[in-house]
């Protein structure tokens, strides 16, 4: 994959809170990272994410990292 190309990760916090009944506000508030940067993450457009802010949001969803995120196999 070049340097160019975006990432293949995939998020699936929009399944997450709604499995959970949780809004994305009540998630920013919970783990104490902005909304902006949730939205950003929730929409892939993130280019990193902290360990620590990844398992504050494991926590307030009780989920695992495998949960979150996926890599797609690429064709």
């Amino acid at each position: 994959m070049a340097a160019e190309d975006p990432h293949r990760v995939v998020c699936h916090l929009d399944r997450l809170l709604a499995e959970r009944g949780m809004t994305l506000t009540a998630l920013s508030e919970q783990v104490g990272v902005s909304l902006v940067n949730l939205s950003v993450l929730k929409n892939n457009r993130a280019k990193a994410v902290r360990f620590a802010t990844l398992t504050a949001i494991c926590d307030a969803l009780q989920c695992q990292v495998g949960e979150l995120f996926s890599v797609p196999l690429s064709d």
